[in-house]
């Protein structure tokens, strides 16, 4: 049974940093891309960022240069660094497997104060 367990969120002020970790199991986690999501309250889940099996990574608009994924195949992991942190990246994160069907974890939450 594939599990996706987020960790790492909480409450920074704007400008601070953050780094989401997700643990992975169940799973060959090497061949897997990963991604991060969010949601903020009253909106819809959006992508945030992925990373491929060759590492390949991709960004959304609104984090690109601020934020960075990476994973440790050793230790079955995908972070996210997040800085420059901003109000509007408040939200509740969640890990992902992207593939059919999605795997997620059960979110993590980000608050970012003005």
């Amino acid at each position: 049974q594939v599990q996706l367990v987020e960790s790492g969120g909480g409450l920074v002020q704007a400008g601070g940093s953050l780094r989401l970790s997700c643990a992975a199991s169940g799973m060959i986690f090497n061949i897997n891309t990963m991604a991060w999501y969010r949601q903020a309250p009253g909106k819809q889940r959006e992508w945030v960022a992925r990373i491929t099996s060759y590492g390949t990574t991709n960004y959304a608009d609104s984090v690109k240069g601020r934020f960075t994924i990476s994973r440790d195949n050793a230790k079955n992991t995908v972070y996210l660094q997040m800085n420059s942190l901003k109000p509007e990246d408040t939200a509740v994160y969640y890990c992902a497997r992207e593939r059919i069907p999605m795997t997620w974890g059960q979110g993590t939450q980000v608050t970012v104060s003005s």
